[in-house]
């Protein structure tokens, strides 16, 4: 699976196809809070993990708050509301850890903003000298999953997806709470893809805004050649942000995607 979703970052079809496997699965939800946006000098201060499907629901959660033997800084308190008061009496990481690779180890690892979750558990791993790594086929990003399929919400935040979907979880930053978040909007995200026609996503992906350097993956080339493709196709981007970012709607940059096809890379269809 890993070569084959190495193409995948790409078209809408290929994307199909991979979600409608992964939703078959069984899923591990993870969330981690940490004091620190850097998994090389941060800590995880709480873990909490998932283990469930769409077939059978939830099977079993487990939630540990950690004492990281480090100090956490006001600001992570006051967004998480975990103080150095609540983790010092919590088990120590080489003693939490442990518990978790079984768990992690097995299904689909799933997370919302994935690689941040996934960052601080391999390095949790490494200090324990344990080798922790996924097959990029066994991973599910919900964000990434939420571009896609909701391409016309402002922000794919989790507390506003909460707040949108009215998910009932309780406080959010906390990892029981995000982990449990992150469930319903996979559970609520793969089951569409389950059950609506293959159409109606396909017109649905189609919505989903690129950045230059996705759709430059798409194209199979570089940024500036991209740019010139897309200018040549009559694509044209949608100014965001502070920076005015361009972005490029995913339908219109496979259309230019396959105008610029040589029929011999055609062979495999």
């Amino acid at each position: 699976m890993e070569s084959s979703l190495a193409k995948l970052s790409v078209l809408s079809t290929d994307l199909l196809a991979h979600y409608r496997q992964v939703s078959q699965q069984a899923l591990t939800v993870v969330d981690v809070e940490t004091t620190g946006h850097r998994a090389i000098e941060g800590r995880v201060i709480e873990v909490s993990a998932l283990q469930g499907s769409l077939s059978h629901g939830i099977l079993r959660q487990q939630t540990h708050l950690i004492n990281p033997q480090v100090d956490i800084p006001e600001s992570i308190s006051r967004f998480t509301g975990i103080t150095q008061t609540m983790v010092e009496p919590a088990l120590a990481p080489e003693q939490v850890w442990p518990l978790y690779l079984p768990v992690l180890a097995d299904g689909v690892l799933t997370a919302h903003n994935l690689g941040f979750d996934y960052s601080f558990i391999q390095s949790e791993f490494a200090r324990l000298e344990i080798n922790f790594s996924k097959p990029i086929g066994q991973q599910l990003c919900t964000v990434t999953l939420s571009r896609l399929m909701l391409p016309d919400l402002p922000s794919r935040r989790l507390p506003d997806l909460v707040q949108h979907f009215d998910f009932q979880v309780g406080r959010s930053h906390r990892a029981e709470a995000d982990t449990l978040a992150c469930w319903f909007l996979a559970k609520l995200l793969l089951s569409e893809i389950q059950n609506l026609p293959d159409r109606v996503l396909l017109d649905r992906f189609a919505q989903q805004w690129l950045p230059l350097g996705d759709a430059a993956m798409l194209l199979g080339c570089s940024g500036k050649k991209a740019r010139v493709l897309l200018e040549k196709a009559g694509v044209k981007p949608r100014l965001v942000g502070r920076h005015k970012t361009a972005v490029y709607q995913r339908g219109e940059v496979e259309q230019a995607y396959w105008k610029n096809v040589e029929p011999t890379q055609l062979s495999w269809l």
